[in-house]
């Protein structure tokens, strides 16, 4: 009866469609990556981008086949509600990054974009040091969503031939 069950349950988690999130590849391998280096956004793109299999950094936009150019990332602070008397309740942490997506050899084939991500923090002056950990904390968390989507946008693009 046990194995019935188990292999019944395998056998429905199968038929569901579930898939483990796969790289998804790029049209093209050889990539130039250029913005600020203080940008973790930028760091955290190079980092990512290093460890990924068939792709090469160069270090000049002429032997690249796309190019990457982190045109701005910006953090926002912006109190969201008051209490009564007149001390933060919440913020809306944002962050904001545009960046061009490229082919060197034919600049009209640009793809201009903006990724903006939001996160509300609940804030309290009673508990500063763990509510500035946790801004820390949302803030390197949208870091990484903002890369990820970064990828896909990328994924998505096709240089032309």
């Amino acid at each position: 009866m046990r194995q019935a069950a188990l292999w019944l349950a395998c056998m429905a988690l199968a038929g569901c469609g579930f898939h483990l999130r796969v790289e998804q590849p790029f049209a093209f391998d050889r990539l130039y990556l250029s913005g600020a280096d203080t940008s973790p956004v930028v760091n955290d793109l190079r980092r990512v981008l290093a460890t990924r299999k068939g792709l090469i950094l160069t270090d000049a936009a002429t032997g690249a086949q796309a190019t990457l150019q982190i045109v701005s990332d910006a953090r926002e602070k912006i109190i969201l509600s008051l209490t009564g008397a007149g001390l933060v309740r919440e913020y809306q942490l944002r962050q904001r990054v545009s960046y061009i997506l490229a082919d060197p050899r034919h600049p009209d084939n640009a793809s201009p974009g903006e990724i903006s991500v939001n996160r509300t923090l609940l804030y309290s002056d009673t508990e500063i040091l763990a509510k500035q950990s946790e801004e820390t904390l949302l803030y390197r968390d949208m870091e990484t969503d903002v890369v990820q989507q970064i990828l896909r946008r990328m994924a998505a693009f096709k240089p032309a031939s």
